[in-house]
């Protein structure tokens, strides 16, 4: 006896710093055309928009991994199964940490950012974090990137009116 059942896979998308679940909108798109349900997970502290969020950058400030980690998790407890997670950059990070909890079925960590202890970080990376890293008053604070400075370190490889 056979049932024929199908179970629908779900698809939690990360965004990294900088960025807002809404930067997910195409993918998550693209994927329930594909037949999954797709959602982007929020930070602790993110408004419903990428710009109310920004009036509001305080209330995203002084989390950390685990913390974030956490706000994540418990999005995920909706699901009747083990989502598969995809992340980018610290979205990326968040992805390994959550799958190293056992909370996912598989995991997609697209250039993730280095766990905490890694040394060694290519210029560029360096060159994009120093408006933020740069300056020791900016610990514990959200610090938004000027539109040149997001462009050099986020958007560079799409034309001007994409990354805009």
């Amino acid at each position: 006896m056979s049932t024929n059942t199908t179970t629908i896979k779900t698809v939690v998308f990360i965004h990294g710093l900088w960025l807002h679940a809404e930067s997910w909108k195409n993918w998550i798109e693209f994927f329930r055309t594909k037949g999954y349900e797709a959602i982007a997970a929020s930070w602790p502290g993110d408004a419903d928009t990428t710009e109310a969020t920004r009036r509001n950058a305080k209330a995203v400030a002084g989390y950390g991994v685990a913390e974030i980690a956490d706000h994540i998790a418990k999005q995920m407890k909706k699901f009747e199964q083990k989502p598969i997670l995809i992340g980018h950059s610290f979205g990326g990070l968040l992805v390994q940490n959550l799958l190293g909890r056992n909370l996912a079925s598989a995991g997609i960590a697209i250039d993730p950012a280095p766990i905490k202890g890694v040394p060694e970080l290519p210029l560029s990376v360096l060159k994009s974090g120093f408006p933020v890293l740069g300056n020791p008053f900016n610990f514990g604070r959200a610090v938004s990137l000027t539109e040149p400075q997001f462009r050099y370190g986020f958007t560079n490889a799409v034309p001007e009116k994409e990354a805009r």
